[in-house]
């Protein structure tokens, strides 16, 4: 089935209705997992910019320089310092940069400059035909979270949530992102201990929400993102998946209303487990005898009875896991963690 027809089936299923897109999700849930190749010193990293526009040439050569210290090249897509408003280019430019990279033999894997705003109104043009026949390595988070579901539920195929290419490269990034694309590594995740703690870790703690260990493919990203996506055919299945989402910059009332939608769109309770990554700057706001951002998460998460916790080391951070979505892990909510159960390249 080509992209035309796998929208057309998608657009067809919500006319038809609840019964029918419960169909479709089941039957999603059988597209083979489709792993990128892994990275090698000498490859080359196709930089893409789908959403807001980089305009400092410094800020691009800074990106180089890093990918270089990894032992690895760069080529730029031809949107790259682009800018239409506040988008790297118009829409059907940006795209044309997506599908250059991945038709590009020269690209072993894409990393996306920058998030902001713009990816999911480039997805109607994106060739998923192109990038399901060519997989490679897709990595970035926050807006990059429409491309990650977007390729996933189309092709089937493992992206990485994690750093884009203007981000800080810390520790942890680096820990994760080169056993995790360069080795073919299963690594366990598991939260730092801040320098400054002593006795009880303070920073980067996990809560646990409801106890428990469950298995399944780490499917999420960006909750903001993710929640924009409902109702369009470019959200995959989440039928036994390990959901995870993170945000920034969002009042807890807005949280609510985003996972009252995941909810009453049947996400939340078909997934097997839950991990809550970094609320960077989610706040009460002004208002007086509001819910703690802990309490709404109560709210939403603990009626679904399945694993859940919060504080993983994911989301707008100086330093950050990398993340395979798609990836099939196992995930323990007492003790806070997630291990990667097969490798996310070949």
């Amino acid at each position: 089935m080509n992209r035309r027809q796998i929208l057309g089936v998608a657009g067809a299923m919500l006319a038809l209705g609840p019964q029918a897109m419960k169909a479709a999700a089941q039957a999603n849930t059988k597209t083979p997992v489709l792993l990128p190749p892994r990275l090698k010193a000498g490859d080359t990293v196709g930089l893409i910019e789908p959403a807001s526009a980089t305009w400092e040439p410094f800020a691009i050569q800074l990106i180089e320089e890093a990918l270089g210290n990894l032992g690895l090249k760069s080529k730029r897509a031809h949107n790259i310092l682009d800018r239409d408003g506040y988008f790297a280019g118009d829409d059907k430019a940006r795209a044309e940069g997506v599908n250059q990279m991945f038709g590009d033999p020269d690209a072993n894997a894409i990393m996306s400059v920058r998030g902001g705003w713009g990816t999911a109104r480039i997805l109607p043009w994106l060739d998923f035909d192109l990038i399901g026949q060519n997989p490679k390595a897709l990595i970035g988070y926050s807006d990059i979270t429409a491309l990650h579901l977007a390729i996933h539920a189309m092709t089937g195929m493992v992206t990485f949530h994690g750093p884009v290419g203007i981000s800080a490269w810390g520790k942890q990034s680096l820990e994760t992102f080169k056993p995790l694309l360069f080795d073919g590594a299963t690594p366990d995740y598991v939260n730092p201990v801040a320098a400054e703690d002593r006795l009880v870790q303070r920073k980067w703690r996990t809560q646990t929400i409801t106890p428990g260990t469950a298995r399944g493919r780490l499917l999420g990203g960006n909750l903001t993102v993710m929640t924009a996506l409902v109702g369009t055919p470019y959200l995959p299945a989440f039928d036994g998946a390990i959901l995870f989402f993170e945000d920034i910059d969002e009042a807890v009332y807005r949280v609510d209303r985003m996972l009252t939608q995941l909810g009453q769109a049947g996400i939340l309770g078909r997934v097997a487990g839950v991990i809550v990554g970094n609320c960077t700057d989610c706040s009460q706001g002004n208002s007086i005898g509001g819910f703690t951002l802990t309490e709404i998460l109560d709210h939403h998460l603990k009626p679904l009875g399945v694993p859940a916790y919060s504080g993983a080391f994911i989301g707008h951070l100086t330093d950050q896991f990398t993340v395979p979505e798609g990836g099939l892990i196992e995930m323990d909510a007492d003790a806070g963690t997630f291990r990667l159960l097969e490798p996310a390249v070949r």
